[in-house]
């Protein structure tokens, strides 16, 4: 399943469920993902991981839930449930229910010579189409914060992700495969997801 962490180096609620998403990272069923927002940039320091596509998706959800606001931290699980981020018993309560109920949609996603190919059988029953996303993201990074709310301190990170894109649309009626280019060198993992930051309906990473 996928969390996705809504943080900020500059929010100092956020530590806590940076740990907790660090926590989580061995875990082979969860894939756990953390997306620097941009909007708290202003108040002294600037988050070298951050971008503004992140806080746009994080606003995409909000919208989709109905939620006129953002704030940090957010996990979103399976692209549905929406926690606070620092909250362990919540969060653990829905992994345990999505654990209950399995992707979707069962893909592979394979890297050769600088292609990834992603493949799954038909899905007649999936009904709307699903993009198809690659995302790549940093397995750990230490950063000495010095201004902002975190001044002091030495956070550490993990799974940041630094590029999240649609590489194709899928409606399930025959079998996927896609083909997208991977340079870098970076860990990469491919979604499925509905259109709009809907439900995550499969997801794997890019062995």
């Amino acid at each position: 399943m996928v969390i996705e962490l809504f943080t900020s180096q500059g929010c100092s609620s956020c530590p806590p469920a940076d740990a907790l998403l660090a926590d989580l990272a061995d875990r082979p069923e969860v894939l756990p993902l953390a997306l620097h927002v941009d909007y708290w940039d202003y108040i002294g320091w600037k988050d070298r991981f951050a971008s503004p596509a992140f806080t746009h998706r994080q606003k995409g959800y909000a919208h989709a839930a109905g939620v006129g606001t953002v704030y940090t931290p957010q996990m979103v699980v399976g692209g549905v449930d929406h926690v606070v981020g620092y909250r362990p018993s919540e969060l653990i309560d829905l992994i345990e229910k999505h654990r209950a109920a399995p992707d979707r949609v069962s893909l592979t996603a394979t890297l050769a010579n600088g292609t990834v190919t992603v493949e799954a059988p038909a899905a007649p029953d999936l009904g709307a189409p699903v993009m198809v996303q690659l995302v790549t993201f940093l397995p750990e990074e230490t950063t000495e914060i010095e201004r902002g709310e975190n001044a002091g301190k030495t956070l550490t990170y993990t799974n940041i992700v630094q590029d999240w894109r649609d590489i194709g649309e899928w409606s399930g009626a025959e079998p996927l495969k896609i083909d997208a280019p991977l340079d870098g060198g970076l860990p990469a993992a491919v979604i499925l997801q509905r259109t709009g930051v809907g439900a995550v309906l499969g997801a794997a990473r890019v062995q």
